[in-house]
């Protein structure tokens, strides 16, 4: 897999082109649409074997694989008239565009793989969610921090939608260090003990050997600080809130 073209170079077509140009090892050309044209332009002033074409069917007759990076609302503006022929491999990592919606706008037999790269790619360390496998594309991932291969549709649409918490978790944390701020910690302060404190749980998940709720457990003392936040704020009825808006964006993406 010597050529890969990315159409649409927000921030995961950004983290892409990094995860794929700063991994070991001769890297891939990298051909990207113009769309982004600003970061388009970074990306290839940084890397020598990243090119930005004229056009997006330009990005596809150079590519063997097509990674679509576009919005959602932008998809039949960004496709129209693309022409992919049949020997290419077409990576879907737009947000609820189910591969047979994206056949119908390309109207190509080119193999469809929907996937979910997270930013982390950038640093070949995020598991990217594929489907239907596809060996061409999960050995591309895999070299992006690992695949995960689904057996279907609904259970990638169910994966997607917990993607859609990432933010809600950063602003929690913005919550937190607002929180101390407004007892007199200095803001700086405030925001390095957050991050130094959250950092280190990051950590622990890598200690696949416990469950997420032992590891919950393990860093809980009956009656202390940690179980009395979590019984008393993240109760029952908040957590019926979170399935619910999780079951309403889960609908939207199917």
């Amino acid at each position: 897999m010597k050529r890969i073209g990315i159409i649409g170079v927000g921030e995961i077509g950004r983290a892409l082109t990094e995860g794929l140009c700063e991994g070991g090892g001769e890297p891939p050309q990298v051909f990207l649409s113009p769309r982004g044209a600003r970061t388009a332009a970074e990306l290839a002033g940084r890397y020598e074997n990243v090119r930005v074409c004229a056009h997006n069917q330009e990005v596809v007759d150079r590519s063997e694989v097509v990674i679509i990076a576009v919005r959602r609302p932008d998809r039949h503006e960004a496709l129209a008239g693309l022409r992919v022929d049949g020997g290419k491999v077409v990576v879907n990592v737009m947000a609820g565009v189910a591969n047979d919606d994206l056949r119908e706008t390309l109207g190509t037999e080119a193999p469809l793989v929907r996937a979910i790269p997270l930013p982390p790619v950038r640093e070949r360390r995020s598991v990217t969610v594929t489907y239907p496998s596809h060996p061409v594309v999960d050995a591309l991932f895999e070299g992006l921090g690992g695949a995960l291969p689904v057996a279907d549709e609904a259970a990638f649409n169910v994966l997607s939608a917990l993607t859609g918490t990432l933010t809600t978790h950063y602003a929690y944390l913005a919550a937190l260090t607002s929180w101390a701020a407004g007892h007199g910690i200095a803001a700086d302060d405030a925001d390095t003990y957050v991050r130094g404190l959250f950092q280190g749980v990051g950590r622990s998940l890598s200690d696949e050997t416990r469950t997420l709720r032992q590891l919950a457990a393990d860093h809980e003392t009956p009656n202390g600080s940690n179980e009395r936040i979590r019984t008393t704020w993240f109760d029952a009825a908040n957590s019926e809130a979170l399935g619910k808006a999780l079951d309403d964006l889960l609908a939207d993406l199917t």
